[in-house]
């Protein structure tokens, strides 16, 4: 007799083909056939992060938005960017923040502009008082068939968006990062096992990899924990925006040792981890929730 208390890891969540699917710019949760798994209904916070403050970019939708939710069920008030045409999104994300009573503040700013990813930051401490977690997660990923096709703009702002933005909000919330605090870097497996059709931005996962190592021996003497997450397949908005080739959606995450795509929830644990007092001997690290596809820095 199986013990009732078990969830076979294989099958907890979706682990059909995903019907062939595609969006217009920006990609939006609320469209996508089945939609990710956030933990809205799910999650269950602990207070492990009461009385703190956090930004999140990208926390609209997908893993940003795992964070965002599970960050505020652990007492914690969360201001999230996105991409301006979000909105839809990101309210939704607003009301779970303020349903566990906790300080919502949006933000939707174009990371590929100048100042940016600073007035974010500092509008982030106007409305809280202080910052204390800093989750970088914002990306672009735009799958490319062949290496004609993609454009030098692309490249530009691929970087501007994914590892360019990371230097100057790293930067603008330096000053106010007391000890205790944490920032994570949301790197990929692409990092470590890099797609032809993505060269882009595995380009700019392996620089993140590689930023995060050198942030957290810079910032372990000011008391300030840095770590990253590896994500393998996750069924995001993401994946829908021109993020995989034509075709490609309906087997997405399926070569997976564990045989399917991951869900944005699934990731919340480590966020949460990491932030968290829990986490206290935790720096320069990398975690990947991969579903058994391998990372090695």
């Amino acid at each position: 007799m199986g013990n009732p208390h078990l969830t076979d890891p294989r099958k907890k969540f979706h682990t059909e083909k995903f019907p062939n699917q595609e969006q217009n710019t920006p990609a939006l949760q609320r469209g996508m056939i089945p939609k990710p798994d956030c933990g809205e209904e799910s999650y269950k916070g602990y207070n492990r992060l009461e009385g703190r403050n956090a930004l999140i970019t990208g926390g609209d939708s997908g893993i940003g938005r795992a964070a965002a939710i599970a960050y505020a069920r652990e007492g914690a008030n969360v201001a999230i960017q996105f991409f301006p045409g979000e909105e839809e999104d990101a309210n939704v994300v607003k009301e779970l923040i303020e349903k566990a009573g906790r300080k919502a503040l949006l933000l939707p700013y174009d990371l590929r502009e100048d100042g940016a990813a600073t007035e974010i930051v500092t509008k982030t401490v106007e409305a809280f008082g202080g910052l204390d977690i800093l989750v970088l997660n914002a990306a672009q990923q735009i799958a490319q068939p062949s290496l004609s096709d993609l454009t030098i703009k692309q490249v530009q702002d691929t970087f501007k968006v994914n590892i360019i933005s990371m230097f100057e909000t790293v930067k603008a919330a330096e000053e106010h990062l007391e000890p205790g605090s944490a920032i994570i870097t949301t790197t990929s497996v692409q990092s470590f096992d890099p797609s032809s059709s993505l060269m882009d931005y595995a380009a700019t996962k392996g620089a993140i990899s590689n930023f995060m190592v050198s942030l957290s021996s810079y910032f372990a003497s000011k008391g300030v924990r840095v770590n990253g997450v590896a994500p393998g397949p996750i069924w995001t908005p993401l994946q829908l925006d021109n993020g995989k080739l034509e075709g490609e959606i309906p087997e997405f995450g399926q070569n997976t040792p564990l045989g399917r795509a991951g869900q944005p929830v699934e990731l919340a644990p480590v966020y949460v981890l990491l932030a968290s007092d829990e986490g206290s001997y935790i720096t320069g690290q990398i975690y990947g929730v991969t579903g058994g596809k391998p990372i090695d820095l």
